[in-house]
């Protein structure tokens, strides 16, 4: 299944960086699932005739959990163990989310909308704002997001703010999927994933682990991943919190990303596919009612 042609897109430009991004929208998003956070996701970006973010995955229909492109972001749920079936949840950036039954919480299920929350979107050449505002039962927030482009640099920063506007604290987790594409090249021995600690835990290991080398705070590959085969690594830091700074490089065409955070990594997984590479760095986050938690993420592009 296609998206229809009227699919609320946006673009950005500073002149070296172009991107494509799809628009959140209740009634004609691109992406409408309940998993991942709905702003920002982006469709293709493009520097110096490189590719870095683009579809990876064949099935598409909007609610699907994960057809979804770019570095998109997941929260953990609020309020999912408390509630009771036919009672809501908050996913951030989705919105009010009806419990079916007694069923533990599963990500890859859509969960039925019961509040969308309100989106406000700014649109401006070289970037754009998005505001989701929900106001629930047991939780209700202001998250702010903004893609922006950097100007004369071949960088996207990717800054959010989340205020607790409710009366419950908000005590969650969340983490950017980063569905790297570069230059459309299939998962394999061209693709090194770098980190900034030495010894990385292969602990926990699922899928074709057997094709995965670590060595010196790296992950390399040994043989290309073929359709439907998978790596995943639960917790690369073993429950030691990092620094936030990723490196994805693909020596074959000589295009690669450096990924940096300004909040320490609390949990590192990492998941591919034979389409995309997928470093998954967690931060964690506690705010208190009236209070605002800040974090910002920036993809330094190159080519070698």
């Amino acid at each position: 299944m296609r998206p229809a042609i009227d699919v609320p897109k946006a673009e950005i430009s500073n002149g070296l960086v172009r991107a494509k991004l799809y628009l959140p929208d209740a009634d004609k998003g691109y992406y409408r699932g309940t998993r991942f956070d709905w702003a920002g996701v982006v469709e293709t970006l493009e520097y110096k005739g490189h590719t870095y973010h683009g579809k990876w995955f064949d099935t598409y229909t909007p609610t699907l959990h994960d057809a979804i492109m770019g570095p998109v972001e997941e929260f953990g749920p609020l309020g999912y163990a408390a509630a009771k079936p036919e009672g809501t949840f908050v996913k951030i950036g989705v919105g009010s989310l009806t419990r079916p039954d007694e069923k533990p919480y599963n990500p890859f299920v859509y969960y039925p909308i019961a509040n969308p929350g309100t989106w406000t979107i700014t649109r401006k050449t070289d970037q754009v704002q998005f505001v989701h505002n929900l106001a629930d039962t047991a939780y209700a927030y202001e998250y702010r997001k903004t893609l922006k482009l950097t100007r004369n640099k071949p960088e996207l920063i990717i800054a959010h703010s989340l205020k607790n506007t409710g009366k419950r604290p908000i005590e969650t987790t969340t983490y950017n999927h980063n569905f790297f594409v570069i230059d459309q090249q299939p998962t394999g021995p061209g693709y090194t994933v770098k980190f900034p600690i030495s010894a990385l835990s292969s602990d926990g290991g699922k899928g074709v682990t057997d094709r995965v080398h670590f060595q010196d705070g790296q992950l390399l590959y040994l043989n290309e991943l073929a359709k439907g085969e998978s790596v995943y690594y639960p917790n690369l830091t073993n429950g030691q919190s990092m620094r936030y700074n990723i490196t994805v490089d693909n020596t074959k065409t000589g295009a690669g990303v450096n990924v940096v955070g300004d909040r320490e990594i609390s949990r590192m997984v990492y998941w591919s596919s034979s389409t995309t590479v997928s470093p998954e760095p967690y931060i964690t986050i506690k705010i208190e009612p009236g209070q605002t938690f800040s974090w910002q993420i920036a993809y330094q592009y190159y080519v070698n």
